[in-house]
């Protein structure tokens, strides 16, 4: 279970990324309408909906660069404490 636990929580972190990138930039952007006003606010809109796609995107990437580092990490340390273990255990 504590393996399954790991698995699960290293294959959501890109998506914690990325749903924090969107919120973060949606937080940090106004309305289209208060930016612009009512004339151009339906422009607006459409880039200002492809900013939040591209740091949602940028966000998962860096999720992923995160995840594969700390899953690596955690399997090196594994490895080495399984070895150690294995090492001890045998007589000389």
């Amino acid at each position: 279970m504590k393996i399954f636990l790991r698995h699960l929580v290293l294959c959501a972190l890109p998506l914690v990324f990325a749903f924090g990138a969107g919120y973060a930039f949606t937080t940090v952007q106004g309305s289209s309408g208060a930016m612009v006003g009512a004339l151009f606010a339906g422009k607006c809109r459409g880039v200002q909906r492809d900013y939040r796609t591209k740091f949602q995107l940028a966000g998962g990437g860096v999720g992923i660069l995160v995840a594969a580092t700390l899953g690596t990490w955690l399997e090196h340390r594994r490895r080495r404490a399984v070895q150690r273990t294995n090492s001890l255990g045998e007589p000389s």
